[in-house]
């Protein structure tokens, strides 16, 4: 009894894993791609199953798929998609151009599946055969785009939903510290008073309208080229195949799937760099915010220390009673990954040559990894430091009185240069603005601290630029 099973293919010979439910030209790409070790992801997986599924309903007509075929290829598909034979989807994400080897993984597995049930044996792909039947009417050219597609547009719910919950959370901040009155700082240096609540609802805004541009990218991945077969060309597929198809994927995905330039959806890859530069955008956001974070929580003693960050471990291995922020470091170093990502989906796009990108597997691998690193780094930042954070309010009030940006608070009422000097003053004796003006007789210590408050509300009249 061997361990293996003899399958032939155009090139000849080769053994496959005896128990396997893939074929020879997956077991040929096993071999030939020990790269990183990193199997494909799950939501490509089900995403081109669920394109074989939809091919399969779409071709039942006379002279191409019989109701026999069609059951037996729709049943294996929804086996898979159920959580069975997720382990037989084993080609490495860095894999031949254009992700053929992949293609062939799935349309091996759906058609071993279906022979079994009918009662044939593996590797004998009769009555179903993985190219002629699984894959009618389509190429990888086609179905590799569509299914990267696909899985963008199942993990992009998950990536809206962590933003909106980071956003709410600040929301609520933002409401609980409205009146928590602090120095603003630009440039690193003592300005204005602000307040807290204003520092995160800015935090709030802003994640919000990245959010928006990342799902205003949706109806451009809804566009596929499904149907273009060989170089967007149609070749080989059935009579109204490509409108077919597509109201087939629109019911199993639960997405307004529609036929964009066949030709164009596989030579371009512009609508995934759309959505990579969507994804640059609220990862700069976010390691603003995390970076900001980080200064606010610096200390406890010797850093602003505006804030407290939940301690979710010890800090130092040497250092008795540190505590670092390790949610928001992490975040931080994930998004610099995905920033990494970015960098290489504009490389892969350009790389397109002529009616076709080869450069799908990786590029379509740095979505998913970049969507899902994300999506995980900011669902446990906001639920383990964002959401349990502490605002020391003594120590925002006594820097907002020690600082030397509140003369500016008298520009209007004395005028630039003579608060420059009342800031001068400031700077070189150590006292409080406040004390200054008391003393000078301009006004009382109890009016300044209501012109204080005044301006950190946004309350008063005059401007000037920053």
């Amino acid at each position: 009894m061997t361990d293996y099973r003899i399958e032939k293919d155009s090139l000849g010979e080769f053994k496959v894993p005896a128990d396997a439910w893939y074929g020879i030209q997956t077991a040929r790409a096993v071999e030939n791609f020990p790269i990183s070790g990193r199997m494909p992801d799950i939501d490509f997986v089900r995403a081109h199953v669920q394109i074989k599924l939809a091919a399969a309903l779409a071709n039942t007509q006379p002279d191409w798929l019989t109701a026999t075929q069609r059951d037996a290829i729709v049943a294996a598909c929804e086996r898979v998609l159920n959580g069975e034979f997720l382990d037989q989807f084993v080609v490495d994400r860095f894999q031949a151009g254009a992700g053929t080897s992949h293609n062939m993984n799935t349309n091996e597995v759906i058609a071993n599946i279906a022979n079994v049930a009918l009662g044939a044996e593996k590797g004998q792909y009769a009555p179903i055969h993985p190219n002629d039947h699984v894959n009618m009417g389509q190429s990888t050219n086609d179905t590799i785009p569509t299914a990267i597609r696909l899985a963008l547009l199942a993990k992009l719910p998950r990536l809206l939903n962590v933003i909106e919950h980071m956003a709410s959370a600040f929301d609520d901040l933002a409401v609980q510290e409205r009146d928590t009155v602090k120095s603003g700082r630009t440039h690193l240096q003592d300005a204005v008073p602000t307040t807290l609540g204003r520092e995160f609802a800015a935090y709030s805004w802003i994640l919000r309208r990245c959010a928006t541009n990342l799902a205003n990218v949706r109806p451009l991945l809804c566009a596929t080229g499904l149907g273009g077969s060989a170089a967007g060309t149609g070749l080989n597929t059935s009579p109204d195949y490509a409108q077919r198809v597509a109201r087939e994927l629109s019911v199993l995905t639960g997405e307004t799937i529609t036929v964009g330039n066949l030709a164009a959806q596989m030579q371009s890859m512009s609508d995934m760099q759309t959505l990579s530069a969507a994804i640059r955008g609220v990862t700069l956001e976010l390691t603003r915010i995390a970076n900001d974070l980080r200064l606010l929580a610096s200390g406890p003693r010797t850093g602003l220390g505006e804030i407290t960050l939940p301690a979710v471990q010890p800090g130092s291995s040497i250092m008795p009673g540190k505590v670092n922020p390790v949610m928001f470091e992490m975040l931080n170093q994930v998004c610099f990954q995905v920033l990494g990502q970015d960098a290489a989906v504009a490389y892969m796009t350009q790389a397109g040559q002529l009616e076709l990108n080869v450069m799908m597997p990786a590029l379509g691998s740095a979505l998913f990894d970049a969507m899902d690193w994300l999506t995980n780094a900011v669902r446990v930042a906001t639920d383990k430091n964002l959401k349990g954070l502490i605002i020391n309010r003594d120590r925002c009030d006594r820097f907002i009185h020690d600082s030397v940006g509140l003369a500016t608070l008298l520009n209007i009422r004395i005028g630039y240069m003579k608060a420059a000097e009342i800031a001068k003053e400031s700077e070189q004796t150590g006292k409080p603005v406040r004390e200054i003006v008391a003393a000078h007789g301009l006004m009382s210590e109890a009016e300044f601290n209501q012109l204080v408050l005044a301006a950190a509300h946004g309350v008063g009249s005059g401007g000037g630029g920053g």
